[in-house]
């Protein structure tokens, strides 16, 4: 196992494959990443050296917001909803759907969670 940027990539999968592993870097961002260093596409992660593990650390955490940061502008995008009080923002706040599917029948997860709220 590697371990980047806070994650644990499986070392006997492609590194386009592994790469998405992390949160923030999805398909298209782990292709992006494997094209810049000029990786072959059928690498595995154990084919890896140290300098290329380095310029991938390199290149994700200089050009994608990535795990924690990205996990706190979300978080900084709700509250805003909230604060300026929104429509979206009231649905946050009560944890139903967010984006007009119904609710009558079904959503019950999201009503089930309407009594946790974000937290300032």
């Amino acid at each position: 196992m590697s371990y980047i940027l806070g994650t644990n990539l499986n070392s006997n999968k492609q590194v386009k494959i592994a790469l998405t592993r992390i949160f923030g870097i999805g398909p298209k961002k782990a292709i992006q990443v494997c094209d810049r260093l000029g990786l072959s596409d059928n690498i595995k992660v154990n084919k890896l050296t140290k300098y290329q593990f380095d310029q991938i650390i390199e290149i994700i955490s200089q050009n994608y917001l990535v795990d924690s940061e990205l996990e706190r502008v979300i978080q900084r995008d709700i509250k805003r909803l909230i604060s300026i009080g929104c429509y979206r923002g009231f649905r946050h706040n009560a944890g139903l759907p967010l984006r007009g599917q119904r609710t009558h029948t079904n959503a019950k997860t999201s009503r089930k969670l309407r009594y946790i709220s974000i937290r300032s």
